[in-house]
């Protein structure tokens, strides 16, 4: 036996560092809860990023993205690799996020807090502060204008950066599709936004 080969605990901490998503997902199905918590910690800054961009921060964005964990270690045994975690997680998340919308389960959110906000007007030191959060603040106003629909491709295009193969895959909706929605959601941002929308779409 090699002295220098980890084992037990140890063993199975060192797959778990190493091991691609295809082999954590395995194991995952097999019960490895540790696995699991590793596919977590990978990929919930991505999950964060579509919920916050569809809803806003706040408690409301973590329910919705621990919702989304929940589902994706329901659905393991139905996972099949046919695209990658991320994209499936980012999918169920979008679904979730969705669904929130539609049913009208959230409160109005905001990217920054009242407070910060009042805070900053009413120290001038902190004007440039305060301006930001304005934009802030107008920026998030113009997403919620948007049906969920325009906003959800608005969120993975412009936001994420993601492809319009990526976006069409997530969305499950054709790629001419995503195309005309963005289409549509850019003119209503445009109008909404007014000289905001030239300084943050540069």
């Amino acid at each position: 036996m090699d002295a220098a080969r980890p084992t037990g605990w140890a063993a199975r901490l060192t797959v778990i560092e190493t091991d691609d998503d295809a082999a954590l997902v395995a194991r995952a199905k097999r019960g490895d809860d540790d696995a699991f918590r590793r596919l977590v910690e990978r990929h919930q800054a991505a999950v964060a990023r579509t919920v916050c961009g569809m809803l806003g921060a706040g408690d409301d964005a973590d329910d919705v993205g621990q919702e989304a964990f929940v589902r994706f270690h329901q659905a393991l045994e139905s996972f099949r690799g046919e695209s990658s975690v991320r994209t499936y997680l980012v999918r169920i998340a979008m679904s979730c996020a969705l669904n929130a919308l539609r049913g009208q389960r959230r409160r109005e959110l905001r990217f920054v807090r009242d407070d910060v906000a009042l805070e900053s007007a009413a120290d001038p030191g902190t004007q440039q502060a305060g301006a930001e959060d304005g934009q802030a603040l107008r920026i998030r106003d113009a997403l919620d204008r948007l049906n969920a629909e325009h906003r959800a491709v608005v969120v993975l295009r412009l936001l994420e950066e993601r492809s319009t193969k990526e976006t069409a895959d997530i969305l499950q909706v054709p790629e001419g599709t995503v195309l005309s929605r963005l289409s549509r959601a850019i003119r209503q941002l445009r109008v909404t936004l007014g000289p905001v929308w030239a300084e943050v779409s540069e």
